[in-house]
């Protein structure tokens, strides 16, 4: 199956080295990559025009705005012809070959939406808690959900092409319109691990403080979109996040209406509540 990847970049150079590295460390892992810059200022863009070589680079994009994921994501999957299609961000470390267990699932499962790496660190998994959501598809698992990260992921073009572009700041809604649309989304098991480089206990990470994460909610969006105004927020939120993929249900009407919204404040709440940190 041929591979459509679009790998979005904005500032943090550093981050994007690591991440690009990561992502072409393998030479004989197809696939087609555009990168997008969303008119970087830090010397992301002199690094992409002279420094970045590889056969698997189909274009470099620099938009001359900050037009966000979602823009990004429609322009690229939207003129592509490829049988599966796939996002990269530049704070996360892929690990190489990731494609082929996906592909490979996504040729398996005729009604496999989105699926992706796990964006945690192998520590913030627990079986027995999320046991109840891995599912068997034509000899693949899924670690079911409705919804996956934003990165490390491929869904199938005649997906997109019927589901229609990505409307919002973030892939999440279009996920969530995926699932009720009777698709099985989720993540693959046994994981196919990505570094999220934010994460502070990551060694590469730029989040080691409350001055530094202050810099970094400039550049990233769910920082912004979610209101995490500190280091501690993020921690807090990040186990939230954590519960609902391990503990809750994986059927997309749990998550739909004003039911959501009000688990994920009390959840919100009592994380600030009891200051509790990994």
């Amino acid at each position: 199956m041929t591979i459509d990847l679009v790998f979005i970049t904005y500032n943090r150079l550093e981050y994007t080295k690591l991440a690009l590295a990561s992502v072409l460390a393998e030479p004989t892992e197809e696939f087609s990559l555009t990168i997008w810059d969303n008119a970087s200022t830090d010397g992301t863009v002199e690094y992409l025009k002279n420094e970045v070589n590889d056969q698997r680079i189909a274009d470099i994009v620099f938009s001359k705005e900050n037009v966000g994921q979602v823009t990004a994501v429609n322009e690229v999957w939207g003129r592509s012809q490829a049988d599966l299609l796939g996002k990269l961000d530049n704070d996360c470390l892929v690990t190489p070959g990731w494609t082929r267990a996906l592909a490979q699932a996504h040729n398996d499962i005729p009604r496999l939406g989105v699926v992706a790496c796990w964006h945690f660190f192998p520590e913030d998994f627990d079986y027995e808690r999320a046991k109840h959501k891995i599912q068997t598809f034509n000899g693949h698992q899924i670690l079911r959900h409705p919804w996956t990260c934003g990165t490390g992921l491929l869904i199938k073009r005649d997906t997109f092409a019927k589901l229609g572009t990505m409307q919002g700041k973030t892939p999440w809604e279009y996920w969530l319109k995926m699932a009720m649309a009777g698709y099985i989304n989720g993540f693959y098991y046994p994981f196919v691990y990505q570094e999220h480089m934010d994460d502070p206990r990551s060694k590469h990470s730029h989040l080691k403080d409350e001055p530094s994460y202050e810099a970094a909610k400039k550049v990233t969006v769910a920082m912004k979109l979610h209101g995490l105004e500190t280091l501690t927020d993020m921690w807090c939120w990040r186990e939230v996040i954590l519960d609902n993929l391990l503990d809750d249900p994986w059927d997309v009407k749990y998550y739909i209406g004003w039911r959501v919204k009000w688990r994920r404040a009390q959840k919100k709440l009592a994380r600030l509540l009891g200051g509790r940190k990994p």
